[in-house]
């Protein structure tokens, strides 16, 4: 296992002598809520703001501070971070995440981190109006680059 030493103890692993590629993640969640809910964000009627707005910095955000959460991850230069809502028009808010890099480690805990950083500031600011919202699932959807090549669900 590369994320261990020598003496069995963590490690983030060293990548000085892998490649530079170009890097994209996408990953995907979603957010299932009371129809009241979703129109209401839908018509701006949440107290706390423009939901998406917020949900789409707080992405950003955390796809820029995935190192700082998770402890074996490269902190890395992003070159794009870009975060998609969609609906199911009834009861589900579908957020993606995208992320690309040109590096020697791969983006996608920084895409689900992004993905995951939207849900949790939907459920935060809309919690005032519904506390049993549900996240998930959350998956990588998709990567590319790297010498393990291209993945898609």
């Amino acid at each position: 296992m590369t994320h261990f030493n020598e003496q069995g103890r963590a490690r983030m692993v060293d990548i000085s002598g892998k490649d530079v590629t170009v890097r994209t993640a996408v990953a995907v969640t979603k957010v299932t809520m009371n129809p009241e809910t979703l129109e209401a964000i839908r018509q701006g009627r949440i107290g706390k703001g423009d939901v998406l707005a917020v949900a789409q910095i707080a992405g950003i955000q955390g796809a820029k501070k995935t190192s700082d959460w998770i402890p074996m991850c490269h902190p890395l230069a992003l070159n794009g971070v870009d975060i998609r809502f969609h609906d199911n028009g009834v009861d589900e808010l579908h957020i993606e995440a995208t992320v690309k890099t040109e590096g020697k480690t791969g983006v996608e805990m920084e895409a689900l981190t992004a993905a995951s950083a939207a849900a949790l500031t939907v459920y935060d600011m809309c919690k005032a109006m519904q506390k049993d919202m549900i996240i998930g699932p959350t998956m990588l959807q998709s990567k590319s680059g790297g010498k393990n090549g291209d993945f898609r669900r």
